[in-house]
This record gives C-alpha cells, sequence and structure tokens, in this order.
C-alpha cells in the first residue's frame, strides 16, 4: 500500500467522557420513569453499543428490542421514498411507554417518523434518547428529550457508529474522521 497514507483518526470524546454521561442519563431516565417499565427500541445500526451501555445503567424494568428503518426508493415522478420499519420482531407496544434510542440524530426526520408511527400504534409514550445531537443538520421541529452530546457537523465513528462496512465502530471512544485521505 504505498503511496496511499491514510490521517490518523481525531479523539473527540473519551471513552470516560461517554460512560460518565451514559450514567448520567440512566439515572434521569431511571428517575422520570420510576415505578414503571420501558419498553426500549434501539435504531440499529447506529444505537447498538449506546443502547447496551444505557440499560445497564437504567435500575428500572426495561424491555429491550431493535428496529431498522428502511427506504425504498420512490417510482415514478411525483413519488417521494418510503420509509419501512424492520423489528426484531412485532413488538405490542399499545399501552407501554416507549424509549427511542439513538446513536446520532442528525436531520431529524428519521427520528420524527418513527416516533410518530410508535405514538399511531398507541403507545402510552414515546421519548427520545440520543447519544450524538447534530442541531445544525435538523430539517423538521425536534427535540430529543435526553441527549448524550451537543456535535457539529465532524463525521464521528466509533462507540457504535459509523457507515455500513466502515471499519472503527468498534472503538470504545468517539473520534472525527478526516474529510479525506492524503495521498502522497
Amino acid at each position: 500500500m504505498s503511496g496511499t497514507r491514510v490521517e490518523p483518526l481525531r479523539q473527540v470524546i473519551a471513552s470516560e467522557q461517554i460512560q460518565k454521561r451514559v450514567k448520567e442519563l440512566g439515572r434521569q431516565i431511571s428517575d422520570d420513569y420510576k415505578g414503571q417499565t420501558i419498553q426500549v427500541l434501539a435504531v440499529l445500526e447506529n444505537a447498538f453499543m449506546f443502547l447496551a451501555d444505557l440499560v445497564r445503567a437504567i435500575d428500572i424494568p426495561v424491555v429491550c428490542q431493535f428496529i431498522k428503518p428502511k427506504y425504498r426508493p420512490a417510482t415514478g415522478s411525483s413519488a417521494s421514498d418510503v420509509m419501512e420499519i424492520f423489528f426484531s420482531h412485532e413488538p405490542d407496544i399499545r399501552g407501554q411507554h416507549i424509549l427511542l434510542v439513538e446513536g446520532l440524530v442528525h436531520s431529524g426526520v428519521t427520528s420524527e417518523f418513527l416516533m410518530s408511527d410508535l405514538r399511531a400504534r398507541g403507545a402510552a409514550s414515546v421519548k427520545l434518547v440520543t447519544l450524538l445531537d447534530r442541531q445544525s443538520a435538523r430539517r423538521v421541529s425536534l427535540q430529543p428529550d435526553y441527549f448524550g452530546f451537543l456535535v457539529d457537523d465532524t463525521y464521528m465513528v466509533g462507540y457504535g457508529l459509523g457507515a455500513v462496512e466502515q471499519t472503527n465502530r468498534n472503538l470504545p471512544y468517539l473520534a472525527a474522521v478526516p474529510p479525506r485521505a492524503t495521498v502522497t
């Protein structure tokens, strides 16, 4: 691989900072739902590490499930893209308190759609928790109920975050990805 030099990742949020904030979020969520059971729905792929640590920090009963939104391209000139939601299994959420877990809320479009869909399915309440909140990219009026860190437009990897088939999801910290690799 001579001739190609890949810029090193720059750590932005240390593992210790993440763990401290996740514990704080767990305490806050436990206090808010005291005496209740919550159904935690993690949005794959970016939320899986955050979910694992978060549910261990919550000290009330929790039911964990996974959902994966998928966009299907529109057909026809006037049609818009269609979002489908895939659950690990179809949950019975009628009358349940739902906590939607995201790794990153960017535009907010997917989160808003999922929350609306869960309410339409009869959830007693739907709240959103995200590790990273990129408010500068928001395209809808959405504010997470709980968030770990506000971030700018830097693309980050680590702690479960990254693009499909990208390395570095296993990093215990969050790192900024250089805009592009330097070729020498």
